[in-house]
């Protein structure tokens, strides 16, 4: 009796704790830099690390520089070696709290929210807001969120001779279903 108690117990506390965090690193985001009459610049990273506190209305997303995959590999080498220096700055990491965000509030219906917080690129900070639109889904919570991130905040340098082909913004879409099961648990540091 006091070990199927003691059981019931550690399991009661195992799953609140799990509530704690929500979690993924099989997020995904969309990039966009072109113009138009050229070459299109587009990119997907579908190993984006995203978490989310409930309790205190942290979320945070980690993304490795290197996973983002382009249409030609000479665009992808070009993006890591000469503009994001991936080798030296191989994460960009945004950390922000989620504006009257509630876990009670959140359900099938997609809402607006408003994320202030930090994004750093290639060692660059910038403080930003974002937003970003969450529901339930499944087992999960569902969050979409598009923000523009403008090259030239980010110390990123374009040669001249190809500026008028790159876009200055590039139109940025995340897309997460965080969970609070461990399958998908990436530690961020």
């Amino acid at each position: 009796m006091k070990k199927t108690t003691l059981f019931i117990l550690l399991f009661t506390a195992y799953s609140l704790v799990a509530q704690d965090k929500f979690f993924t690193n099989t997020g995904t985001i969309n990039f966009e830099a072109s113009v138009p009459l050229f070459e299109e610049i587009k990119a997907v990273n579908r190993q984006v690390a995203i978490v989310l506190e409930p309790r205190t209305s942290t979320f945070i997303c980690t993304v490795i520089i290197k996973d983002f995959r382009f249409k030609l590999d000479l665009m992808q080498e070009h993006f890591n070696e000469n503009y994001m220096e991936s080798d030296r700055y191989p994460k960009a990491v945004f950390k922000g709290k989620i504006e009257k965000f509630d876990l009670k509030d959140i359900n099938e219906v997609e809402k607006e929210y408003l994320i202030h917080g930090k994004l750093v690129v290639r060692g660059k900070s910038k403080q930003i807001a974002v937003k970003a639109l969450i529901k339930k889904m499944g087992d999960g919570i569902q969050i979409i969120s598009d923000f523009p991130i403008q090259i030239a905040d980010f110390n990123i340098q374009i040669p001249s001779r190809i500026a008028s082909k790159i876009s200055e913004t590039a139109n940025t879409e995340l897309t997460g279903i965080i969970r609070t099961d461990n399958a998908g648990y990436l530690t961020l540091k």
